[in-house]
């Protein structure tokens, strides 16, 4: 694997005193000055989590504003459309903002773009035909803060615009009647990462508190809102922003509010992937499970069904929507898998994925839906930027990209760069999409490679570990985790702690598990001390690591894994490597 494992500084003294003046346990105060958490009140506000810690939802920048001309068009029975984004963030944001509307009486609908055919954000032609239909304000959800032309349609068509959305913004705003956005120039809120769906839940609270005409809302309404922070968190998750801050608490209690007051559609999402034996739900959950299916439906264009399925009120449909997205899912994944052999066999075969400083793949009718995930997943493997081009069948359409940073290249950059050899292209600095001709792809790629060669140091090809600290085995208790667990829901931002153990035996030869073989089970043995780990994508390793003359050093993530009501620890393998080499470098 060639990665760099970096420990974390054992610092005793701050943290023997931020164990004693904040009543903390050692595992939990190491851990937290692992994350920056260094002072006593910022270690409660971390783990205490309270959901009155949420600010006001009137300190939103461009959220007051767009609150009063909500409500006042719920009055007026004017017909409001909400217009949101494909992804779970979207969906999940659109479906809180539609049902909190239907609860105040709106005459409400919604729109989700097809993103095979139209693509991200608002449309031109679909704002006209809002319009026609009757539509009199359009609330964008997770999108639109880029959308400068399409604003200027939609005050032609005669709609009222109001946009919500938490991306980057571009040099010029939309002239609209209303943009709420966590950095609105001029504003000084101090926490610019909530999601699509985190803005639409404070515009959502804005709005019951003036239909109750107070602070403290009316009890359907608080319910409504107690339920509607489970639908926050899954796009919070999904959509990989911080876990910290206002995104922590959202989370914290979004994972209690699926498993106590879900919404119909989620209720019976659990049901079918099994998440409703648990007795708790963690972000994990929402990462690996609801929110790839919530994806799914976006990805292969029925986006749509997606927030039906937040927003249905009947069981039968919930249920009946829940098995088609969960079947979804599934010919996601088998796409995916499909679009990811044929990817990696062009990487090893036709290119150098080990030294190349980018790796530009492209295959004729690889599903546009996932070549973004396998883009992704190329670039974790092999810390390279990563840019997958799809095809059309009949080769008449121009090619579509989607393009995963790593090592610290901005893809915006890059692709400005290279601008000269696309059609288009957009996006931030960890994800973009293009489109060129397939006539300039390989001058294309020449010119996309060197830029990242001039931008990537030999240093940043190799992927590097962060490790909070070195644990034996013995020392991996359940009351141990029990305590890292506090720090609990792990994310972007905050991670599930990253440990490694040296001196490490296999018990037994490694077996692949999984669809395809993809995944690896390990029994791993230290100092008489036996645990079970699987090692996630790492079914092609199971020859090399068997073939190690010695012991292993092994990184890892430790879990409880709780089965059929047997709670027992069990790791999650990071990396490995020979024992002999230096535990600081890497191999």
């Amino acid at each position: 694997m060639g990665k760099h494992w970096r420990i974390h500084p054992h610092d005793a003294g701050r943290i023997q005193l931020l164990e004693r003046q904040a009543g903390l346990s050692p595992v939990v105060a190491q851990l937290l000055v692992c994350r920056g958490v260094t002072q006593p009140s910022e270690a409660r506000a971390f783990l205490d989590a309270k959901l009155t810690g949420l600010r006001d939802p009137e300190e939103l920048p461009g959220l007051s504003q767009a609150a009063d001309l909500i409500h006042q068009a719920v009055a007026q029975q004017r017909r409001i459309v909400v217009y949101g984004d494909y992804d779970a963030d979207g969906i999940t944001g659109t479906g809180l903002l539609y049902r909190c509307l239907k609860l105040l009486g709106a005459d409400a609908g919604y729109y989700v773009p097809n993103r095979l055919e139209e693509g991200y954000g608002l449309h031109d032609d679909a704002l006209r035909q809002l319009a026609q239909r009757g539509a009199s304000l359009v609330i964008s959800v997770d999108c639109g803060i880029a959308s400068v032309a399409q604003a200027v349609t939609a005050r032609e068509a005669g709609l009222e615009l109001i946009v919500t959305d938490h991306h980057q913004m571009g040099d010029q705003l939309p002239e609209a009647a209303g943009l709420v956005h966590p950095q609105l120039p001029g504003s000084d809120y101090p926490f610019a990462g909530l999601c699509g769906a985190g803005v639409a839940f404070k515009l959502a609270w804005a709005l019951c508190q003036r239909a109750s005409q107070a602070k403290r809302v009316s009890p359907a309404m608080r319910e409504f809102l107690l339920a509607a922070v489970g639908l926050a968190a899954i796009g919070t998750v999904a959509d990989v922003v911080p876990l910290v801050d206002e995104n922590r608490i959202l989370v914290r209690h979004g994972l209690l509010s699926l498993r106590d007051r879900p919404v119909p559609g989620l209720a019976a999402l659990m049901r079918v992937t099994g998440l409703d034996q648990k007795p708790e739900l963690g972000g994990e959950d929402v990462a690996f499970v609801l929110g790839p299916r919530l994806n799914a439906a976006g990805r292969l264009g029925q986006a749509q069904l997606g927030v039906e399925l937040i927003t249905t009120d009947s069981p039968e449909r919930a249920s009946s929507l829940a098995e088609y997205i969960h079947q979804l899912n599934q010919s996601r994944d088998s796409l995916e898998r499909g679009v990811l052999q044929a990817a990696s066999k062009q990487a090893k075969e036709q290119f150098d994925p080990e030294n190349d400083p980018a790796l530009v793949l492209d295959g004729v009718g690889w599903h546009p839906g996932v070549i973004g995930i396998v883009a992704g997943r190329l670039a974790e493997k092999y810390n390279r930027p990563v840019i997958v081009i799809s095809w059309d069948n009949a080769g008449v359409k121009p090619g579509i990209g989607s393009c995963r940073s790593a090592a610290g290249l901005n893809l915006h950059r890059a692709l400005s760069a290279c601008g000269g050899t696309l059609i288009s292209y957009g996006g931030h600095q960890q994800a973009a999409g293009l489109k060129l001709d397939r006539s300039r792809l390989e001058a294309f790629r020449a010119e996309f490679c060197e830029y990242a060669a001039s931008e990537i140091s030999a240093r940043d090809r190799v992927a590097e570990i962060s490790i909070d600290a070195e644990a034996p085995f013995s020392q991996l208790t359940l009351r141990t985790m029990q305590e890292i667990e506090q720090l609990a829901p792990f994310g972007e931002g905050n991670p599930r702690p990253v440990l490694c153990a040296t001196g490490v035996s296999l018990s037994e030869p490694p077996r692949r598990i999984g669809n395809g073989e993809r995944h690896l089970s390990l029994k791993l043995k230290q100092y008489g001390v036996s645990l079970r780990a699987v090692a996630f994508g790492l079914g092609e390793a199971a020859d090399e690591i068997s073939q190690v003359d010695g012991d292993l050093d092994i990184a890892f993530r430790p879990v409880i894994n709780d089965y059929r009501g047997r709670r027992s620890v069990e790791m999650h393998l990071v990396d490995w490597r020979p024992s002999h080499v230096p535990l600081a470098g890497s191999r």
